[in-house]
């Protein structure tokens, strides 16, 4: 794909989460030609800050990001049965930004978590944060990696066929929504 820009977003600020790593594979899979991975150490919003100084640069270079990329891919960690804080506080900036950033955005969503659902609630809650900013969501494959600590090897890469598979196909599908929203 000649020109495309990939943004991954991990819901995770740790360096070696399983939700980087998996977003990281995404992007492999993908292929783009630029891969960017969103940095979601942000302020805290608070309205006082956007009224006193306006949007925070790093908010502003993560709403550009958004805006630019051909494809984004959000791995959700799950927190307290929903997304994290992190996600969420992210999320909330983003929406104060001018240009609606997420309108028709090709936006695929996974998770990678320690149990046994693989961040299933995560990505229920993620979608409905997201129905309101309006992207081309691609609607499956689902992609939830169960015990995440035991799918990746020491080069961050998935193991498992099946989530192989799954995030194959995914990726396919965001690649083909991307191209249809090039070419429209």
């Amino acid at each position: 794909m000649a020109g495309h820009t990939f943004l991954g977003i991990s819901g995770s600020l740790r360096r070696d989460s399983f939700n980087r790593k998996l977003i990281r594979e995404a992007a492999r899979l993908y292929g783009a030609d630029r891969y960017i991975e969103a940095d979601l150490d942000l302020p805290l919003f608070n309205e006082d800050i956007e009224d006193s100084t306006g949007i925070p640069a790093s908010v502003q270079t993560l709403a550009d990001q958004i805006a630019g990329a051909d494809s984004v891919v959000i791995s959700a960690c799950e927190y307290n049965k929903s997304i994290s804080g992190v996600l969420k506080n992210a999320l909330d900036w983003v929406s104060r930004t001018k240009g609606s950033p997420w309108r028709d955005k090709p936006l695929a969503i996974m998770s990678a978590a320690g149990g046994r659902a693989g961040g299933e609630r995560a990505q229920f809650a993620l979608r409905l944060c997201l129905v309101s900013f309006r992207p081309r969501l691609v609607p499956g494959p689902e992609l939830m990696v169960a015990r995440a600590e035991h799918e990746f090897d020491a080069d961050g890469r998935l193991t498992n066929e099946r989530y192989l598979k799954v995030l194959t196909e995914q990726m396919e599908q965001l690649r083909a929504e991307a191209t249809a929203r090039r070419a429209a």
